[in-house]
């Protein structure tokens, strides 16, 4: 396998939404495994977020290319499940990246936490500084998945999207931000959301 497309997207369920249909899109979202160019897919609600916003939920899936990604979003259930589950969105945003590298494990188990870090840079930052920005991203991580968006319509701004899984919260805890000091220069908004990947 050559290279592998990140794609992270973030809910605010709408604060008055019963339990049961937030369940509900959680598990329709889950069943979405079954489309055949989804390599890995998990939805859950969110941990811990560090950030202004008020997302409540997170999806994260990875695709061989562009195109099997484009494939997913046209595809009948992902059209059934946005369908059914829109009314009870108050926010949604979406970032898409090509893996620096085709991660070790593209599955990771049920129980695992996955820490995403997207970054909002400030204008006028050059194309190399991005890339800087993300080589002290990879430096803090040996298995982080880190790359530049490029889907910015449902992005609100935020260009730098990374992912990396770790075993348990308590291996989270041993670890230090993602976005350190020499970078926050550049850096306009940051938003960090952990959460647990449900089993199988």
């Amino acid at each position: 396998m050559s290279q592998i497309i990140e794609h992270v997207v973030l809910f605010k369920v709408k604060d008055d939404v019963d339990s049961d249909k937030i369940d509900a899109m959680v598990n329709d979202l889950n069943s979405l495994a079954t489309i055949g160019q989804v390599l890995y897919i998990s939805a859950a609600p969110i941990h811990r977020l560090r950030s202004a916003s008020t997302f409540t939920h997170v999806l994260h899936s990875r695709y061989r290319s562009k195109e099997e990604l484009s494939a997913y979003v046209a595809h009948p259930d992902h059209l059934r499940v946005v369908q059914a589950t829109m009314p009870i969105w108050e926010d949604i945003m979406s970032v898409d990246w090509i893996a620096d590298h085709v991660p070790r494990v593209l599955k990771p188990p049920g129980g695992s936490v996955a820490k995403v870090a997207l970054l909002k840079l400030k204008e006028n930052v050059t194309d190399e500084t991005k890339k800087e920005i993300m080589e002290v991203v990879k430096e803090e991580y040996r298995e982080i998945s880190v790359g530049e968006n490029f889907s910015p319509a449902r992005a609100k701004g935020f260009s730098i999207g990374s992912v990396v899984y770790f075993k348990d919260l308590g291996e989270v805890e041993t670890h230090g931000e993602l976005v350190k000091e020499k970078v926050g220069g550049y850096v306009e908004d940051t938003i960090v959301v952990e959460f647990l990947v449900p089993p199988p």
